[in-house]
């Protein structure tokens, strides 16, 4: 069965919250399609010498609250429609924190892994090259994602500030430290997504020390995940895996070491002391904790029914589909919703830029204080309004989030 694609699961979204909040059709019909789309080919040297051509793309989504902003994916499936519902998702996961901020996604079809460093760096000033007179400080920042890197995010903000012709560190965040970069933010949607998973553990009733994780997903997000999961909540971390496959072992893996095996060896199979599992199986075992932190839709109509999980925590957009999230919700499955789980990494950007704007730097303790503080106030919000109105956690964080994005369109005069 072929799921709803992420675009138009979040333009449902937008429906009920619509419905919810009394808005006007022609309010509603703006919040569902992006404000400003760039389609662009990118044209590469390669090593070899011939020319290739990768399809670009940028989605401004909504800019009511602010500049856009939003990260950049280097993906062989990459679609405009799943750039579309990322900018949409953060659109208003900018909103349901309340930062001054709108919402934008890019991305490039290629695959990394069959890529030089060369022809990476090529391709990311490329894309930068394409794009600049359309983003900046002021108008679109942004930020790295699936297979994108900080070491790409300082090549992306060195190329524009070439073409600006001043050091513009505002116009990317995610890069590393030295060139503008936050303290915390390599983690910072792992940590942000542990806050709140603690909170939701404690509505759950389900207590964090020894709770056991699998994690779905080894990249920064995921394996962050599964290292804070184990040495700041004190849970056992019995599975993970990565695109090649998974490693399981009841009795809990060493994070740390499994980290140093992917380093060598390419990918988390054939850890010593754990069996080997499929991607699929790891999405079905019996644990405490679920942490899809990989791509979108993993969890859908084929396998919503053999999810075991009591807490599945979306640390990755969009990865349990409308149709499964209803087959959990019968299940007694609690859902911690991307816009809310996730949210964590473009607070940090966001303290990134102020620290730009203000040529400032905070030290990492001030930016963990912050994360906590921002992160649990706002589990607390969409939790309240979950039960005033009877709503699951992600429908509150959607109506909230709307309100927000509807209020400053009104006060600006657009509606």
């Amino acid at each position: 069965m072929t799921e709803t694609d992420l675009f138009e699961t979040i333009r449902g979204q937008v429906c009920r919250c619509a419905y919810d909040l009394k808005l006007e059709p022609d309010i509603e019909a703006i919040l569902k399609m992006p404000m400003r789309e760039f389609h662009f080919s990118i044209p590469v040297r390669m090593d070899d010498g011939r020319i290739r051509a990768f399809q670009g793309f940028r989605v401004q989504y909504n800019d009511a609250r602010g500049p856009t902003k939003g990260g950049i994916r280097f993906h062989p499936d990459e679609t405009i429609d799943t750039i579309r519902g990322l900018a949409a998702i953060m659109t208003w996961k900018c909103a349901l924190f309340g930062l001054p901020l709108g919402g934008a996604k890019g991305g490039v079809i290629c695959t990394p892994k069959e890529m030089s460093e060369g022809e990476l760096e090529r391709l990311s000033r490329a894309y930068i090259q394409a794009l600049c007179r359309h983003i900046g400080p002021e108008r679109d920042i942004p930020a790295p994602d699936v297979y994108t890197t900080p070491r790409i995010m300082a090549w992306m903000m060195d190329e524009y500030s070439k073409i600006a012709g001043q050091t513009t560190f505002g116009v990317i965040t995610g890069k590393p430290i030295p060139v503008g970069g936050s303290e915390g933010r390599l983690d910072a949607t792992a940590r942000g997504g542990w806050y709140v998973i603690a909170e939701a553990a404690r509505d759950a009733d389900v207590d964090l020390k020894g709770a056991t994780v699998a994690v779905q997903g080894f990249g920064n997000v995921g394996s962050n995940a599964a290292l804070l999961g184990q040495f700041l909540a004190g849970a056992k971390v019995v599975a993970v895996s990565d695109s090649r496959g998974g490693v399981l072992n009841h009795n809990g893996l060493d994070v740390q070491r499994l980290l140093e095996h992917k380093e060598k060896t390419g990918s988390v199979l054939n850890f010593e002391g754990a069996g080997n599992i499929t991607n699929e199986a790891l999405l079905e075992l019996d644990v405490d904790i679920l942490i899809p932190a990989a791509l979108e839709n993993v969890i859908n109509t084929g396998n919503a029914d053999n999810v075991k999980a009591k807490i599945v925590a979306e640390f990755a957009n969009g990865p349990v589909s409308n149709e499964a999230e209803a087959v959990l919700g019968k299940k007694g499955v609690a859902i911690i919703p991307d816009l809310l789980c996730n949210g964590g990494g473009v607070v940090v950007s966001y303290f990134e830029m102020v620290q730009n704007l203000n040529m400032d730097h905070w030290d990492a303790a001030d930016v963990d204080s912050r994360l906590r503080k921002m992160m649990t106030s706002t589990y607390h919000a969409v939790h309240e309004t979950a039960r005033k109105k009877g709503f699951s956690l992600r429908q509150a964080a959607y109506t909230i989030a709307v309100r927000n994005v509807v209020e400053a369109m009104a006060a600006r005069g657009w509606v």
